[in-house]
């Protein structure tokens, strides 16, 4: 019996220990609020599957000195290079710190057992979050991303994205509503043929299947789309996803689902989306108060002249249709706006 408490001891040690750090890491290092929190839950839920065991046989049982694991060290032990590669290490010992203490506790109180298999399966499930969490790193905020539509283009298309590039965008967003698959998947290739070379990120507006058939960086989904969560089941940590959000609920939804990037608007009104009243910059404010470490791009109506004023809400990328696909100099528009989000934002 006391080899039993001496194995739940010094794996429920393990076990707290791993969370914590997983804890921290979506804490301070992702400032993911969703994985912290569910981290956070596990830790109690652990503390009240364990909290009908004596807890004074559990520290009598405890043999610092006599532990013969205590020098021994795996090849890989201070392998770490990231607080992601700490938090992704500190999961999988979770995960098998419980299953120690699962099957000790099995000859001890088998009630303490089953609950302690439940938090285990929780586990499991934090630790597909955390790999691809960590998969994904750090995503990229762009200042410029401009929605391209071929219809709405005064140029050949293909000028229009280079000559934006030449401005100083840093993303091409391919929204081509009415193309079918097979002509929508070549249309994105021949748009990231043109990004690629020159660091551009291409993403796909509403389609995650043609997003990765055409392997841009990413896709867009907006609020009728396929879900977030499901988008990210698919397609893993192969594709940043997108999101378009109105309100500070749909972002939350949004990022807790697993959406790298959010696009905040509509700004002011829109011909490409008539129908959607402006959420105007009061959302954007509250949006960068809230996800201040989030990527975002700010849309709807934006153009010259407003790019000042979004800057100084707290904007630090736009998405841009109109402006540039119907300019006569794409290039110069986009520098202007990339021009205004840097002279209006905060020293």
């Amino acid at each position: 019996m006391l080899a039993a408490y001496r194995m739940i001891d010094a794996n429920l040690n393990r076990a707290r220990e791993a969370i914590r750090t997983v804890e921290d890491a979506a804490r301070f290092a992702w400032n993911d609020r969703a994985v912290a929190e569910e981290a956070k839950a596990l830790r109690h839920a652990l503390q009240t599957a364990v909290a009908p065991l004596p807890a004074d046989r559990l520290a009598a049982a405890r043999d610092v000195e006599g532990d013969v694991g205590t020098t021994l060290e795996g090849a890989n032990e201070y392998a770490r290079n990231s607080p992601a590669s700490s938090a992704v290490a500190a999961s999988k010992r979770l995960t098998e710190a419980l299953r120690v203490v699962e099957e000790a506790a099995k000859s001890v109180d088998a009630g303490v057992a089953r609950a302690v298999e439940a938090v285990r399966y929780r586990a499991y499930a934090l630790d597909a979050r955390i790999a691809l969490r960590a998969a994904l790193g750090a995503p990229r905020q762009w200042r410029l991303c401009v929605l391209v539509t071929r219809a709405l283009c005064r140029l050949p298309w293909h000028e229009v994205v280079a000559r934006a590039i030449d401005g100083g965008a840093d993303a091409v967003q391919v929204r081509e509503k009415e193309m079918c698959a097979r002509e929508l998947v070549a249309h994105a290739r021949a748009v990231r043929a043109i990004c690629a070379p020159r660091g551009v990120a291409t993403i796909v507006n509403d389609r995650l299947d043609v997003a990765l058939a055409a392997d841009a960086e990413g896709v867009h989904l907006g609020t009728d789309d396929l879900p977030v969560a499901s988008a990210r089941r698919i397609a893993g940590a192969s594709l940043l996803i997108g999101a378009s959000t109105h309100s500070l609920a749909e972002a939350r939804a949004a990022i807790d689902a697993g959406a790298d990037h959010c696009g905040v608007g509509a700004m002011y009104a829109s011909d490409l989306k008539p129908g959607l009243a402006p959420s105007g910059e009061a959302y954007l404010r509250a949006f960068t108060a809230e996800f201040p470490q989030v990527p975002h791009l700010a849309i709807g109506g934006i153009a010259p002249g407003r790019v000042a004023a979004l800057a100084r809400a707290g904007c630090r990328g736009v998405a841009v249709s109109s402006a540039i696909c119907g300019a006569q100099d794409p290039a110069a528009v986009a520098r202007a706006i990339i021009d205004e989000l840097a002279s209006g934002a905060p020293a």
